[in-house]
């Protein structure tokens, strides 16, 4: 796992060598830090705790956990729920993608519902003191999509501004990526604003947009997204991508200037070697600096869903993994 000395290394290098190192061609992306034991995973979210702990959530049955001392080797724990809410049966049996922070004295953790290719679909909330499996008290459903709508309520990212608002974005494939605003009181949507706006999307061809996830760098806005076909095993074409805004509900644009709206997104992650499909991604904050937390295709392993982290450099303005 790449650590603070070999951060501080990279950004000692004068500019013109440090661009030198940004790829190019999807061959040049970098491979995954090390990480052992249960790095099994799918749609992967962590946090790093007030304790030094790693607390990681993935999909699968009540959300499933994984923990580290040390980022490198994760341990397999329980469900997020030791039982599964009651209104999940509307929707699916088990949870996708969830996203965890800490706000306010607790632990967050917004998650999806649904089942594979449908939009009738439930983004829930949860909350817990300690972020452990087990401690988490369910508040129900925070945004919803039917067959009839022309968005998916999935993918769920909370981003809370500096200026104090909370904003939620989500969406997967039909008409994109999705913010709206959240009361912080209740971490559901601000009954003063109702609005849903368009942050993402691919108005013809394949409408493969979603897993958006929002942070704030260098007074830019950046919303990362996966691209085109998840969830095939090394037939995956998964890869992520980002654009950026000087508004949170953006409008946000690639590197080239292209609108993200009308298909626009500069490459951050790519299949490479045997680290196929990488996506699901979330971003996380850590002692040495921003990290990228995702999932693979192993093409060495018969295509099963396994752990990436990678750091992030900004020193170009746009986000480069290393």
């Amino acid at each position: 796992m790449p650590r603070a000395s070999r951060r501080t290394a990279l950004l000692a290098l004068p500019a013109a060598a440090l661009l030198a190192l940004i790829p190019s061609t999807a061959s040049a992306y970098p491979n995954p830090g090390t990480v052992t034991g249960a790095t099994v995973v799918h749609d992967p979210t962590m946090i790093r705790t007030s304790s030094g702990k790693y607390l990681l959530y993935a999909r699968g049955g009540g959300l499933a956990e994984r923990s580290s001392t040390d980022r490198t080797a994760f341990t397999a724990g329980r469900d997020a729920f030791t039982t599964k809410p009651s209104w999940w049966s509307s929707y699916a049996t088990e949870a996708w993608a969830p996203d965890i922070s800490y706000h306010g004295g607790k632990h967050l953790m917004y998650y999806a519902v649904s089942t594979f290719g449908s939009n009738n679909s439930a983004i829930g909330l949860a909350t817990s003191t300690t972020g452990e499996p087990g401690s988490w008290t369910d508040h129900g459903t925070v945004y919803t999509s039917t067959t009839s709508s022309d968005y998916n309520a999935i993918d769920p990212n909370l981003f809370v501004d500096g200026d104090g608002t909370w904003w939620l974005s989500f969406g997967s494939w039909w008409s994109g990526i999705k913010m709206i605003q959240i009361n912080p009181s209740t971490g559901k949507q601000l009954a003063t604003n109702t609005k849903r706006y368009s942050l993402a999307a691919r108005p013809t061809g394949t409408k493969a947009v979603e897993a958006p996830y929002v942070v704030e760098h260098g007074g830019y806005y950046y919303l990362f997204a996966s691209y085109d076909t998840c969830c095939a095993g090394t037939g995956s074409t998964y890869k992520v991508k980002v654009g950026r805004a000087t508004r949170v509900t953006g409008p946000y644009y690639d590197k080239n200037g292209v609108a993200m709206t009308n298909n626009g997104g500069t490459p951050v992650l790519e299949s490479h070697g045997r680290y196929i499909g990488p996506g699901g991604q979330s971003i996380m904050n850590d002692v040495d600096g921003d990290l990228i937390v995702y999932h693979y295709y192993d093409g060495q392993d018969n295509g099963t869903p396994k752990l990436g982290v990678n750091l992030l450099d900004w020193s170009s303005g746009w986000p480069v993994a290393y």
